[in-house]
């Protein structure tokens, strides 16, 4: 099935008419549209209390765990939309990777791939291997009505980078070596990625996702010229997979200033924008025709109210003329951050921007 013959997901009302996909859709807002990624995690202490002794990966497989952390921050903080609670390695678990979350480390790899023999570890994703991700998403879209639902995955690139790795690494030297010394095999272990993460996605749009967000978090870590040439072709391939399914595409990166419109040319009709360049900077860099999602720095909300005020009324002063913003962090939600912090945030942003 080509991606112009993809069904489109039957999308509810309500959520259609939400501030947050219509900033998506570039369409007049009520107000600026407001959600945080990270925004269901350790920061709340409700989180830390229904995930105690249970492993990441496991309480990203139980449906019902799902939903409740995914509410979480929308009960709480009154945001503009949920994402849905889960890891970027949960598809690459789901077919059969040997590998585990470990605390405080991060995505553990028992074999890495470094050969084009360790490819054959990357089988195609079926929708059944990831049943209780349908399951989650029809329980979540009933318990949200109105409240948009996004969806998400881990871009290839950043998943190849863990692969590659075997765990979080600040150099990618044996990432960055595959893709320099073989060129080939960099790009079949990329295509097939973004295959797993293409069918990932279309099962949380079939089963009900409003938008999806693809995550390339390490991809700051490449030059322009590289980012184009080893990375651009399977983002763009995830991308144009769901293209016809008519929900918002969201591409995010952290430290991809200088990747700005490479990210925005791969396919998305959303550009998330870290908090090292501003919004107007940043919409000159991406061009026209794309919401741009951003950026205030997380660190910012450890500082008292009046200076995280005066920080958010810079990000939407610098966003004021942009033809759809979605305010969000430069970053996760820090796990130390003190949750009342975000809750003032998001109704200092709505008051802020009430039309």
């Amino acid at each position: 099935m080509s991606a112009n013959d993809a069904p489109r997901a039957q999308q509810p009302s309500a959520p259609y008419a939400s501030a947050f996909l219509k900033a998506c859709r570039r369409e007049p807002v009520p107000h600026t549209p407001v959600w945080f990624m990270r925004q269901a995690g350790r920061s709340l202490p409700e989180y830390r209390k229904v995930r105690e002794g249970i492993g990441m990966l496991e309480s990203c497989m139980r449906p019902e765990l799902v939903t409740e952390i995914t509410l979480q921050p929308v009960r709480r903080h009154g945001v503009d939309a949920a994402i849905y609670f889960s890891d970027i390695v949960v598809p690459l678990k789901a077919i059969g990777i040997d590998l585990d979350i470990k605390p405080g480390i991060g995505p553990v790899v028992e074999r890495p791939i470094r050969t084009r023999a360790d490819l054959a570890q990357l089988r195609d994703l079926a929708p059944e291997d990831v049943s209780y991700v349908t399951e989650a998403i029809g329980l979540l879209t009933r318990e949200l009505g109105a409240t948009p639902l996004i969806g998400f995955a881990g871009a290839p690139f950043t998943l190849a980078s863990y692969l590659v790795e075997g765990g979080p690494s600040r150099t990618y030297e044996n990432a960055k070596a595959m893709m320099y010394g073989d060129p080939e095999l960099w790009a079949d272990l990329l295509d097939r990625l973004a295959d797993i993460t293409a069918a990932f996605l279309k099962v949380q749009i079939e089963a009900g996702a409003s938008a999806v967000q693809l995550f390339d978090s390490w991809a700051g870590a490449l030059a322009p010229v590289d980012y184009r040439r080893s990375v651009l072709p399977a983002s763009a391939k995830v991308f144009e997979a769901v293209a016809g399914y008519g929900v918002p595409r969201i591409h995010f990166g952290v430290g991809t200033g200088e990747l700005l419109g490479l990210m925005g040319e791969a396919g998305a009709d959303v550009v998330g924008v870290d908090w090292r360049v501003p919004m107007d900077e940043a919409a000159r860099r991406v061009g026209p025709g794309k919401a741009l999602q951003g950026n205030l720095d997380p660190t910012v909300l450890f500082a008292p109210t009046e200076a995280v005020e005066a920080k958010t009324l810079d990000v939407l002063d610098a966003a004021k003329d942009l033809d759809g913003h979605i305010f969000n962090l430069g970053h996760g939600v820090m796990p130390s951050t003190d949750p009342d912090a975000l809750t003032r945030l998001v109704e200092h942003v709505h008051t802020r921007t009430l039309r």
